[in-house]
């Protein structure tokens, strides 16, 4: 059943392009959210138990590419993982200097 999806024009660099888009965008997309709790001083809206269970799994990601020696993995989750825990950071440091929130 596998070998049904890996058609021929899925195959070497459109693959590589394809991973590497996904990396990149998946990475980057939080770049907007830590400029905007960072400039609000406020993290109001994220949720604490998402972030945690987010950098849980990024982790195990970073693990898994560690484990199979996919450096484009490592890297990607390298990043991911140090945007989100700046977010969790954040949240966990503006959450103290006000009332207690709602994760």
């Amino acid at each position: 059943m596998l070998a049904r999806l890996s058609a021929p024009m899925l195959s070497g660099p459109v693959l590589a392009a394809i991973g590497s888009c996904a990396a990149v965008s998946t990475t980057v997309s939080f770049v907007p959210q830590l400029i905007r709790v960072w400039r609000r001083r406020s993290a109001d809206d994220i949720s604490l138990t998402m972030f945690l269970l987010f950098s849980l799994g990024v982790l195990c990601w970073l693990i898994y590419g560690i484990g199979i020696g996919s450096y484009p993995i490592i890297a990607a989750n390298i990043v991911t993982l140090a945007l989100a825990l700046a977010i969790l950071v954040l949240k966990l440091c503006f959450g103290r200097a006000t009332a207690p929130r709602d994760s």
